[in-house]
């Protein structure tokens, strides 16, 4: 009985090895392609990405809000920061001031989160984020994550200059057929399959890329390491890229709402004031290590609800176990070299299908509004503004003040700041919103 529940245990574990894995190693190749890293220090980014994942996620379930939920890199910081290295050129401001500012703004970030959950002003904070304004984030950041991944698959590198992007279609053409293969097996194969359906694209798409294309870049034999690679912090910091790092840092915070309250249901139960507590500090301090070692900042994972539900394994040693183990790959530079060497389409393939399933989580929240003329107005101003500026080129906005040119030319944060503000500026009751919210949520438990 004992070894059965240990074979158990481990086979789970390996299942979350594998989840961690996808969800993370694209992040740290694509942010060190943006900055024009070496491949060395590009190395570096992965290991540290990988342990400090792995320990993340092992100290968040025994310590912090105690659920089997993956602690990682941000989607929303992800988006901001390829976005700001995309605009840098236009804003005047070489990769180098970028990355120390945007080092400044993350650790500022992450000392606030820190005091959030230090002061307990998570349950204020919550408030903020009601069903209208998560329906907005979550269709806004899927906008935003999937043009990066569409954009990978084309040949097409993060923080490319306009005039030397250019469409590969062979390596596009590969891509979508992993994308395609991937997304067949999660819906048509087998559970014992469809589990393993994007390490089965990764793995197969990362060898036909070989095969046909040949071997990408080698790794590098000596890991080039330090504190601040991305930029170091120097008098040439920008005021305007440091605030949109505290503002994106506050908006970050509705991950962790999202993730929580859609894990509610799985687990039986509220995650109580408590749980938010130690989620928001343990998240602070992981932001503080990101903004010193290069890092995407943290935050859980709203992608982890469905991967419960697929799997319908909640036990936290599973989850611990493959963080550990996750971790202890990331100390091994033999393994993390040879990942630098994962074709970007490919990786970017597999996320995109697996990103898809923002649209879900956002239809989710939509339904819980009543779409009567102001909820609709309130609702679709920030949805369309945030597209329409995402599609907008940089040079667009060069003709204002250098503080709002970050801000106001970034669709995602945008959007979300006006979705927040349209939700403060209601025409009817609280009372009356909250018991129409109240009896949307109750509609959508029945239903499911």
């Amino acid at each position: 009985m004992r070894h059965q529940i240990a074979l158990r245990s481990g086979l789970a574990g390996l299942q979350w090895l594998f989840f961690l894995f996808t969800n993370t190693v694209v992040i740290p190749i694509t942010v060190g392609a943006a900055f024009g890293l070496p491949q060395g220090n590009i190395q570096f980014l992965i290991q540290c990405s990988f342990v400090l994942t792995g320990l993340a996620c092992a100290v968040q379930a025994w310590l912090g809000h105690r659920r089997s939920i993956m602690e990682g890199q941000s989607g929303l910081w992800w988006g901001v920061i390829l976005s700001l290295c995309a605009a840098a050129p236009s804003l005047g401001i070489t990769l180098p001031q970028l990355g120390g500012s945007l080092a400044v703004g993350i650790l500022v970030s992450g000392v606030l989160t820190i005091l959030i959950g230090v002061c307990g002003l998570a349950a204020p904070l919550s408030r903020l984020f009601t069903p209208g304004v998560m329906a907005v984030f979550m269709f806004l950041l899927g906008c935003r994550l999937n043009t990066i991944f569409l954009e990978g698959m084309l040949g097409i590198s993060a923080g490319a200059a306009p005039d030397s992007a250019l469409i590969r279609p062979g390596i596009f053409g590969l891509a979508a057929a992993v994308a395609l293969l991937v997304a067949v097996l999660s819906v048509r194969a087998r559970p014992a399959i469809a589990q393993y359906a994007l390490l089965i694209g990764i793995l197969g798409g990362w060898a036909l890329h070989r095969l046909l294309f040949g071997p990408q870049a080698q790794a590098a034999e000596n890991l080039e390491w330090g504190w601040f690679p991305l930029g170091q912090p120097s008098a040439g910091l920008d005021v305007g890229v440091i605030a949109i790092a505290v503002i994106a840092g506050l908006i970050n915070a509705s991950n962790t709402f999202g993730a929580l309250k859609g894990t509610d249901e799985i687990y039986e139960q509220e995650a109580g004031s408590g749980q938010y507590r130690r989620s928001f500090t343990i998240s602070g301090i992981l932001a503080v290590f990101s903004g010193l070692l290069g890092l995407v900042p943290y935050a859980p994972y709203v992608s982890s609800v469905g991967f419960l539900l697929q799997t319908r394994i909640r036990n936290r040693l599973p989850f611990v176990l493959g963080g550990l183990l996750f971790a202890v790959i990331g100390l091994i530079p033999a393994v993390s070299g040879v990942l630098t060497t994962l074709p970007l389409s490919i990786g970017s393939a597999v996320l995109l299908v697996t990103y898809l399933r923002l649209l879900g989580s956002s239809l989710q929240y939509f339904g819980q509004i009543r779409m009567d003329p102001a909820n609709l107005y309130r609702t679709a101003a920030p949805l369309f503004v945030g597209i329409i500026l995402m599609g907008m080129p940089s040079s667009y906005f060069a003709s204002l003040p250098p503080l709002l040119r970050p801000l106001l030319g970034n669709g995602l944060l945008v959007g979300i700041i006006l979705a927040l503000l349209l939700d403060r500026m209601r025409l009817g009751t609280r009372e009356e919103e909250q018991s129409e919210e109240r009896e949307g949520r109750e509609a959508n438990t029945k239903e499911g």
